[in-house]
């Protein structure tokens, strides 16, 4: 087998075949905000990870490139439409596309850019096509259920763990994992291995949110990017609250019930109380642990993966990179 190919050479290959991609100059307004969203970048983790997969099993890039182009059209897809709903300004520094139209044009587009992702999915030998089409229809599906969840739990007074996890795994590890899969799948892997991919690629999602939960109160905030306990102040119910209202004590919740039913505080106010409740009970600990007990469940399915280690380095790489360890 060749040596493997770098993260940054797979992301130099995706970004240069999605530059190559041109859509139709009309009607202007459908598709010149799906070339803007996807000129503002980023990683393209996702994308990047399908073709990761191929370039571990051997296969030329360029055979799972559509499935890539797929994944990253779709991610962009759910982006443009989250963007609407949370009514977000920006993206990625720039305004977003309801912000720069307006949002017709952005449920529109997203729409077309959905039909496109379904497009690039299919550029697959046919012996593929039938679970890479249920691999993606699934994956849309719970998507779409995750972000339901996620608008629910904002109008829930109280949230328990076990239907969080199941909105963080839906709303952003069932990518991860369809990603993962679909590069195994254009590969011609064993059954077996896919399913590994998969399952590794859930854990890793679940993992990762987690960490971000933690991160968005226990960052340092110039390494973090973002504005510290955003979550705390917009209300939101992430793993460290749920936790700490499953264990608090009357006085504890009152706290709890106190500073998330309104916005209208002192930022730092709220930020230090809710913080006094989280340390008191000692959430963070957990949550850092149920974060590390995915993390191992996702490294075990890549143990198990019929490939030598060294065929799995630049995904353990990644991987690495993405886990950012928590003081």
């Amino acid at each position: 087998m060749s040596n493997l190919k770098s993260i940054a050479d797979l992301q130099d290959a995706l970004c240069l075949a999605l530059e190559n991609k041109n859509f139709p100059s009309d009607p202007k307004n459908l598709y010149e905000p799906i070339s803007y969203i996807l000129s503002l970048g980023g990683k393209r983790l996702r994308p990047v990870m399908v073709l990761m997969v191929a370039d571990m099993y051997g296969c030329e890039i360029a055979k799972a490139m559509p499935q890539a182009i797929g994944v990253e059209y779709f991610h962009n897809f759910t982006l443009l439409h989250d963007d609407i709903m949370d009514d977000a300004p920006l993206r990625r520094g720039m305004a977003t596309i309801h912000e720069k139209w307006n949002a017709n044009v952005g449920i529109l587009s997203g729409d077309a850019l959905f039909v496109k992702a379904y497009q690039s999915l299919v550029e697959a030998e046919s012996i593929h096509l039938p679970i890479l089409i249920d691999l993606f229809n699934q994956t849309a599906l719970e998507v779409c259920e995750g972000q339901q969840y996620d608008m629910d739990f904002e109008t829930q007074d109280h949230v328990s763990m076990e239907p969080y996890l199941k909105m963080i795994k839906y709303k952003t590890a069932v990518l991860l994992a369809c990603s993962l899969k679909m590069g195994a799948v254009v590969s011609n892997a064993s059954i077996e291995d896919q399913n590994h991919l998969y399952e590794f690629g859930i854990h890793t999602g679940i993992a990762f949110q987690l960490m971000d939960d933690l991160l968005d109160v226990y960052a340092n905030q110039k390494d973090f990017g973002k504005q510290i306990a955003g979550d705390i102040l917009c209300n939101k119910k992430t793993c460290l609250y749920i936790r700490a209202y499953e264990v608090a004590d009357d006085a504890q919740r009152k706290v709890l019930d106190h500073y998330f039913a309104h916005q209208d505080f002192e930022a730092q106010e709220k930020i230090t109380e809710v913080k006094k409740v989280y340390e008191a009970l000692n959430v963070k600990a957990h949550c850092r642990n149920m974060m590390d007990e995915h993390y191992k469940t996702a490294m075990s399915h890549l143990d198990q993966i019929s490939i030598s280690q060294d065929r799995k380095s630049t995904l353990t790489e990644l991987v690495e990179m993405l886990m950012v360890r928590i003081q």
